[in-house]
């Protein structure tokens, strides 16, 4: 998680950086603010994985799109943004690569044990 990167090295206040003082400050103003980073933080790792399977499987951004009945430019932008893409946007990505995303409610803390996205490799 990008949330206190000084506090855990074991750092002091000398070591803090600008994205420290940035997540402080958003989180005086929202108490939420770090779980909404967290959560940004599982979407690109699953948007990640996902062109990651599109290039393994030699598609093009183009293909992907038409197949999806989009745009060029929208995957690249899906692939390449921090972009808080639609889960139905999600689904249908991952079905043109042919794998489906599966959803499970995890209680909060045991979230940190478990990895964020996991990928079922397809048997060839």
């Amino acid at each position: 998680m990008l949330i206190s990167t000084y506090r855990q090295k074991g750092g002091s206040m000398a070591n803090r950086d600008f994205l420290d003082e940035v997540t402080e400050e958003r989180t005086a103003r929202n108490p939420d603010f770090p779980g909404m980073v967290e959560a940004a933080e599982r979407r690109r790792k699953l948007l990640g994985a996902l062109a990651e399977r599109r290039r393994e499987g030699k598609q093009s951004q183009t293909a992907v799109a038409a197949a999806m009945q989009s745009s060029q430019s929208s995957i690249a932008r899906l692939e390449t943004s921090a972009t808080d893409a639609r889960m139905s946007t999600l689904d249908r990505y991952a079905r043109v690569l042919g794998y489906r995303v599966q959803y499970h409610l995890i209680p909060e803390n045991q979230a940190q044990a478990d990895p964020p996205v996991v990928v079922h490799r397809h048997d060839p």
